[in-house]
Order: structure tokens, then sequence, then C-alpha cells
């Protein structure tokens, strides 16, 4: 250990997890939270696209003006004062756009700052190269697109923390990981090297603790009711310290609360292998890793393991690839599911009608849903008819044009077929871009990182990555042993805790055992088997399951299960959000004995 590191702790305050959060996490964070670090993440890949098409109608735009126009604006004299650094992702495809607007908002108010601006991870200039030597999707196996709205690296830690040595006040960054505007300041602060992966890991792992904001206060978390507060959640606050272990808490006086749970389902949350989760910096390791409740709002998480990266940056490009408009109208009455199917079945009739009349070429895909039915969970529906549904149909279409007459057309059901046909209003559904991605690796040293700070850019060196991103083998869990007697159905959810993401197509579901004690019973009732019949009707690839002897818990991986995932689905839940939900009212079969220690049941 640094010996002059050894006591330090550095407090980090997680103010974004996406571009639309809210308003009061900078202000709360920048007066309750005793701060040394700011940071926001902004960026998801639907969001990359929605700024290129915002730089193509305005140059000077391209990234995420909520940063300035919200955020810094609401706290930017306080920042200074108090001597707060901050980091951001928030440069989206224009981070130099981005650190001129603040600038200007800094000048406004008197306020000296010096910004440095992160370059290196827009790939778009090497495209056509890329695409004459046959690179294609990392998942689909597709050729890349032969045009694209934007195409960006995802760039580590590394060079955030070389700005903030070259005296850096605000860094800002366009395509980062999400946790490295965490972990770039704590390599700064710490003086931990590019080598020291056990450290690099257990970073960014603090780093994902707090980027989704309030999933790490209570946001989310399975046992919603005991949560206090939602209106005044308070935002994540970590407390740092050299060996890689921190603090999770929150600022004193907010809502939510700050439970080991909870940050145990934020660790599972949106990972695949957590023995081998792959970051441009490390090859992290989460699988040994503890979390104990340390008191109240109060949770330390321990060291993680890391290895050497491997020598490659993922690239997500992104392409416009048709149209898409959804359209929906409420329906009320006797056998209001069966009516809204027919309602929306019939629309896509009709309009299939006038395109080929009209000479159009079909709809490219469409989908109904029933909401209110419980149609998101296809056999497994426990719902009665229902009398009160809300009918949501999709198009996608290559032409603007078709998808205006689809959408002229949704309306005229409410005179036309079912009764109880009604709308809360709104007019026509809009039309809009239907983006497709496209995930490929690029060797990390056929892109120059550099930094720019005071009008002078300076290059940063980036590692070669010697790992193969291949996984140790930790085994599964004791084999669960049946007891014999008496035995008696339960829900997952009195067992065990649960909370699912996206990654593209994928979907993950993290659960953790309740009691320690049960997770091979969890191992063996969660079998990959169980859990591909009980979502069968929406996942159509393989289940893989993960083993954290750490956190008693386990991961679900399941591929394609998201009708493409982000833009490119059709469904009302396109990050899988519910699935972890979906499956914690999954039946199984437990020795009485279990079943008889359960406080009552939930819902």
């Amino acid at each position: 250990m640094r010996d002059n590191v050894t006591n330090k702790v550095v407090r980090i305050g997680g103010a974004s997890g996406f571009w639309g959060d809210s308003m009061v996490a900078a202000p709360q964070l920048v007066k309750l939270g005793r701060l040394d670090y700011l940071v926001f993440d902004f960026l998801a890949e639907t969001t990359m696209s929605i700024l290129a098409s915002a730089r193509a109608k305005k140059p000077e735009m391209g990234y995420a003006t909520d940063f300035v126009d919200i955020a810094m604006k609401s706290v930017l004299s306080e920042v200074k004062r108090q001597g707060i650094k901050v980091v951001s992702n928030a440069g989206g495809i224009n981070p130099h756009g981005c650190a001129a607007a603040l600038q200007a908002l800094a000048t406004a108010e008197g306020i000296l700052l010096r910004i440095a601006v992160v370059e290196g991870d827009d790939v778009s200039m090497h495209m056509p190269g890329l695409r004459a030597r046959g690179v294609q999707d990392m998942f689909t196996g597709e050729s890349l697109p032969d045009k694209v709205l934007s195409a960006n690296a995802y760039l580590g830690a590394t060079p955030i923390a070389a700005a903030l040595a070259a005296g850096a006040e605000v860094v800002i960054t366009g395509r980062c990981v999400d946790s490295a505007v965490t972990l770039g300041p704590l390599m700064h602060e710490f003086g931990w090297t590019d080598a020291d992966y056990d450290l690099l890991a257990s970073g960014s792992l603090a780093g994902h603790i707090i980027e989704c904001g309030c999933q790490a206060t209570g946001g989310l978390h399975t046992d919603w009711e005991d949560i206090p507060d939602w209106a005044h959640m308070g935002y994540p606050v970590i407390e740092c310290h050299a060996d890689g272990s921190f603090v999770v808490t929150k600022p004193e006086g907010t809502g939510g609360k700050v439970i080991r749970a909870n940050v145990a389902e934020q660790m599972l949350y949106e990972i695949g292998d957590p023995g081998a989760y792959l970051l441009p910096d490390v090859c992290c390791d989460f699988r040994d890793v503890t979390i104990e409740q340390q008191g109240e709002n109060r949770v330390r998480v321990s060291p993680a393991k890391g290895r050497a990266p491997t020598p490659f940056y993922k690239v997500s490009a992104t392409q416009l690839d048709g149209f898409r408009c959804a359209g929906s109208m409420v329906i009320i009455g006797i056998d209001a599911d069966k009516k809204a199917r027919r309602t929306a079945e019939a629309i896509i009739e009709r309009v299939s009608d006038i395109l080929r009349e009209g000479g159009m070429p079909p709809f490219t895909s469409t989908y109904i849903e029933v909401i209110g039915s419980e149609s998101s969970y296809g056999a497994q529906s426990r719902v009665r008819p229902s009398r009160e549904v809300m009918m949501r149909v999709v198009a996608n279409h290559p032409l603007k044009a078709a998808l205006a007459i689809f959408a002229r057309e949704i309306s005229p059901s409410g005179t036309s077929w079912a009764p109880g046909t009604t709308s809360p209003g709104g007019g026509r559904p809009a039309v809009s871009p239907l983006i497709k991605l496209f995930s490929f690796l690029l060797d990390r040293q056929a892109l120059p990182v550099a930094f720019v700070i005071d009008g002078e850019r300076q290059t940063v060196s980036i590692g070669k990555g010697a790992g193969d991103g291949a996984t140790p083998d930790v085994g599964a869990p004791e084999a669960w042993k049946e007891l014999g007697g008496a035995s008696r159905e339960v829900r997952l959810i009195d067992l065990a805790y649960a909370r699912s993401g996206d990654k593209g197509n994928l979907s993950n579901i993290g659960v953790i055992a309740r009691r320690p004690e049960w997770l091979p019973l969890l191992w063996n009732r969660l079998s990959d088997k169980a859990v591909g019949d009980y979502f069968a009707h929406m996942v159509h690839g393989r289940i893989e399951r993960f083993y954290l002897p750490g956190t008693a818990s386990l991961n679900l991986l399941l591929h394609d299960a998201l009708d493409g995932g982000g833009p490119s689905s059709m469904r009302m839940d396109p990050l899988g959000k519910g699935m972890a939900q979906m499956l914690l009212d999954l039946v199984i079969e437990v020795p009485s004995s279990v079943a008889d220690s359960l406080p009552a049941p939930r819902g």
C-alpha cells in the first residue's frame, strides 16, 4: 500500500444514471454530500443516435444539454467554491461543443474553470476500412452498414486520470464505459497504475454501483415497500479507500435507504459473466466480493479481483433502419382483452391493404401487446378476462409516409369496431426514426487517445491489453440435498431478491438468496431448463448461469431475449426491466421446514 494514501478517503457522488435523470440530484449532492468529486453518466446506445441526429441539424449540438443547462447551471458556483471536481461523459458525440457551452456558462458567471476534453472515441472515420476488411457485428454476424449515424468506442478511465493530473477541474468525455467516470478519479487520487488490476476492478465496481443513481439507494429494490420517502430519494455517495474497498451511503436527511440487499442487486445489474466483466482498463471478477451492512444507510463493499484487459475496445455504431410508429387505444368492458387484440389485428390488416393498393412495400414487422392482460407473461399470465386494457400496436416500415397512414388509421377504431373503445387524447402517434445498433471489437492500438486542456492537446498512452477474457472456474454451489418429507409451494420472492436489465439483445437477472443457506436450493430450482420453460414465449436463445459465492447469489444470462433489444425491440419492455419481477413470481417447491421459516407472503 502506498503510505501517503493509506488513510485517505475519497468521496464521490453519483448525480446521473442517464440523460433525463432528476434535476434534484446535483444540488442535493453538492449541498449535502461533502464531496471530492461529482460524476455524471448520461450515455446509452440509443442516446448516441439521438445526439447524432441533433448534431446533424445543428453542428454545435450533439452533447447532453441537461449537463450544462440544468445540472451545472444549478451548482457551478458552489462546485467551484468547495473545490469539487466534476467528471462526465455528457460530451456524447461532440465533447468540445459541450465544453464550450460549459465554459460560456462559467464565463457568464465570472468563474474561472479549467475544463479538459477527452478525445479518441469517435471511430466513424475508420468505418470504410473496417467495412472493407469484412468486420461483422459481434452478436449477429451481419456486415457493417454502408452509412452510420454514429460509431464510438467505449474508452476507459486512463485518459480521465491523466486529465485530472494535468489540473482539470472538469473532465468531459465522449463515449466511455459508465464506470470510468468514477475509476478515473480514483486512479488519480490513489496513484493506481494501469497494472493494478485488483484495484482497477474494485474502482470499476465502485463506479458500477453508483452509475445508475438511486438504484444504489433503494431504487428498484425488490422489497420496494420498505424504502421510505421516494419523493426525496438520496443520490449515492461512495467513500473510497486505497485498498479498493468502499462504503455506499447517501446525504443525511434524504429519502431512500442504503441496504445490503439493494447494493447487491445493483452489483449484479446489467452484467454478464461476473467472473469476466470486460472493461477497457481491466477484466473484473466480482464473484468473491462481499457486501455488508456497516450501519444505518452505510454498506461496505469489499475489493474485487481483476486481470489484464483484452486488446480490444468494444465499438457501438448506430444506423437508420427505417421508421417506427406505436399507437394505442383504451378499451373498456366485457372481454376487453379480446376486443383489443382484434382491433389491433384489424388496423394492421386495413393498412396493409392500403399499402398494397398504393404500390408501397409491406410492413417490415408488426407487434401487438394488450397492456392489462399480462401479455408479457405469455402462458404464465394469471389474469382472468380483463375489463380494462390498453391496446398497443407497433409497426416498422422503410418509408415514413407508410407509417403516417398507419398513424392515421388507429383513431378510427374508436368509432368503427369494439364497443368501449376510447383514448385519453394526445392525437395521432408520431412516426420516429428506427435506430439499429451494431457492435464490434476494435484493436485498441488503432485509436489514439488524448485530452485537450488550456488549448493544448496531450496524448495518453494506453496499454496494449494482454488478457484473453477467460474466466477462472469456481464451480457451482454445494449441491442441494432433497430432504424428503412434506413440501410446500412458495414464490421465488419469498426466498430471494432479484433485479434485471439488458445488454443489447441479452437480458440478465441477478438473484440474491435472502439467506445464504438457501442458495443451493435456488441453484437447484432455477435450472436453465426451468428458467427457459418459464420464459419460453420471449427468450429464444440459450441460458447461462453464474455463481457468486461472496454474495450468495447467481446471475442468469438470457440470450436472444429482448426482440433485438434497445431501439430495435418492439416490446413495451425493451430493456428487460420487468423480467426479474416476472421471475420472482415463479412458484417453486421447497421443504416445509423452509416454508415454515418464511414471513407472511408478499403481495
